[in-house]
Parts: C-alpha cells; sequence; structure tokens
C-alpha cells in the first residue's frame, strides 16, 4: 500500500463517522506518525510504500469504535510540545493554550514590573520589558510560585515551567494515573515541576500545600446532565472525574478554589481558571463575592471561557 493508497483508505474509513475535514484531519496525523513525513513531504513521496500496513489497519480499527486519535496515537501537541496521553487524562485542548499563554503574559509584566522596581530603587537605568521570546528572563527576588489544581496530562505547569524556567511551578491531580503520565511529559520535555497526589475537594488536604503568587486550574466543570451534548469520542474515552461534576453543584471546584486562594494566594497574586461558557456570570460572581477583582475573558470562538481573579 502507497502512502497515496493509505490516505485514501483511511479516509474513506473515517468519513463513516465523521465529517470530510475532520476524517482527513485525523488522516493527516495517523499518516505522519507512521511514516514519519510531514504532508509537505508525503506530497513528494505519494508512491512511497507505507511500512507497516497492519498498524494502519489496527489504528483505523479503533478510530472506528470513536477512540480520540490522540489516545491512538499516544500523544497529542500543545504549545508547541509533544505530550503523552493516555485514557487517564484529558486530551489537552487549544482553548487551555489561551489561558496558559493569558497567564505567561501576566507573570511576565510581574516579572518586569519587580525587576524594574529594584532596577530603580538603584537609581539604575529601567530595564526594557522581556519579550515574549525571553523565556529565561530572570528576576531579582526569590522565583514565582505556581500551582497548577487538577493538572492531568500536566500541560499547563510542563509548559509553563518550559517557558518560564526560573520559576518555581507545582501540580497536583486526585489520580495517581494522571500523575505518572504527567511526570513522564515532565521528563520528555525536560523540565522539573514539583507533582503530589491530593485530593483537593478535601479541605484538609490544603495544609499539604504551601503559598502560592500563581493559582491555576482547568477543573471539571459539565454538569452531568449535559452528558448527552458530549460527542461520544469524549463521553466515552476521556476521564469522567476530569470532566463532570454533579448537577446541584456545577461551580463546586471554583468555590473551593477560591476559598483555597483566600488562605494561600500570595499577595499581589492571581488565580486563573477554565471555566464552563455556559456559566461565566456565575463563575465571575462567585469570584466576586469571596472579595476578588475578576476579570472574564472570552476564547477566539467568543465564548465566554476563562477568568482571572486576584486580590
Amino acid at each position: 500500500m502507497t502512502l497515496q493508497q493509505a490516505y485514501q483508505f483511511l479516509v474513506d474509513q473515517l468519513q463513516t463517522i465523521y465529517d470530510k475535514n475532520e476524517a482527513a484531519a485525523i488522516t493527516e496525523l495517523v499518516l505522519e506518525k507512521l511514516s514519519g513525513l510531514n504532508r509537505k513531504q508525503r506530497a513528494d513521496a505519494v508512491n512511497q510504500l507505507l511500512d507497516d500496513e497492519a498498524k494502519l489497519k489496527e489504528m483505523t480499527t479503533e478510530l472506528l469504535q470513536h477512540r480520540p486519535v490522540q489516545y491512538v496515537l499516544n500523544e497529542a501537541w500543545f504549545y508547541d510540545l509533544k505530550f503523552e496521553v493516555n485514557e487517564s487524562v484529558l486530551i489537552p485542548r487549544p482553548e487551555t493554550e489561551e489561558l496558559v499563554d493569558w497567564v505567561l503574559k501576566d507573570v511576565r509584566s510581574k516579572m518586569y514590573d519587580v525587576r524594574s522596581t529594584a532596577v530603580s530603587e538603584q537609581n539604575k537605568p529601567r530595564l526594557t520589558p522581556p519579550s515574549e521570546e525571553n523565556h529565561a528572563f530572570t528576576i531579582d527576588h526569590s522565583p514565582f510560585t505556581i500551582l497548577d489544581i487538577g493538572t492531568g496530562s500536566g500541560c499547563i505547569p510542563i509548559t509553563i515551567k518550559k517557558k518560564l524556567p526560573h520559576a518555581d511551578v507545582s501540580a497536583i491531580d486526585v489520580s495517581s494515573e494522571a500523575l505518572q503520565t504527567a511526570a513522564a511529559n515532565a521528563k520528555l520535555n525536560e523540565v522539573e515541576v514539583k507533582f503530589q497526589t491530593v485530593d483537593f475537594l478535601s479541605e484538609d488536604n490544603w495544609k499539604q500545600l504551601g503559598n502560592y503568587d500563581f493559582i491555576i486550574s482547568n477543573p471539571p466543570y459539565i454538569k452531568s446532565s449535559e452528558a448527552d451534548t458530549i460527542h461520544k469520542n469524549v463521553l466515552e474515552h476521556e476521564p469522567h472525574t476530569a470532566l463532570f461534576v454533579p448537577d446541584e453543584d456545577g461551580l463546586l471546584f471554583y468555590r473551593k478554589i477560591a476559598d483555597f486562594a483566600l488562605q494561600h494566594l500570595n499577595k499581589n497574586g492571581a488565580v486563573f481558571v477554565e471555566i464552563n461558557q455556559l456559566l461565566g456570570k456565575e463563575t465571575a460572581a462567585l469570584f466576586e463575592q469571596k472579595g476578588f477583582n475578576v476579570e472574564l475573558k472570552k476564547d477566539m470562538s467568543g465564548n465566554e471561557r476563562m477568568i482571572k481573579a486576584s486580590h
């Protein structure tokens, strides 16, 4: 089977359950993984034989059972970094990349504020703000401390540590299986993140944790009654503990995060959370009622998707 024949075979199979564009996108990912060639390279080698036709058919079978392509390939890309993923963790999503981007910009602005203040006090020329590319920009005081709650694959803290190597980054999750995956991803991306198994909903466990300049989370926020609106490949394969909250308490994790931040967020710190787009106003009100200043931000699709809460 040539690469061109393999492409047509998989596209035809996948169009029985996906639309044409999604079938093509999944096929591109699979063939790049199997051939080691990107799209342009494959276009120049359409008659090259596929080395492992049996593996293609095995993957096709899994995909036709609605298993997400990221789980089939055992990998996903997030913020230009590669992550191992499996059914113990959520698949990283573009909306979460937007949350991380917001965090990085805010941290860098505070790094500049700290450095420029210190320089001004010494009557020295002010420094220019760090550029987005200057990931190794250092600060004059101890590193910023950052905590990710419900880390899953570790995509949030690992990306932040990769981009801000001088930050002190920690992450927690209730699932030991998820933390094994996150630890593997930290090794894969050559960063050091402090991982810890913690049931965050139990407030007695908060004493295991320290104080932080930034608290970040993409917690479960889909109500159980909304399960029938979820795509089959998500509902049947991604971990429900990372997706769903009880109908009677859709803001459970946000209330806990707000209460935790009241005790564990350093002065001038900030909380960043991804939210249920249907509950933007309600989530913002919850943080405001706890005394936070709140900024509600839309994602690239125009949905109310993330919140920054600060003292």
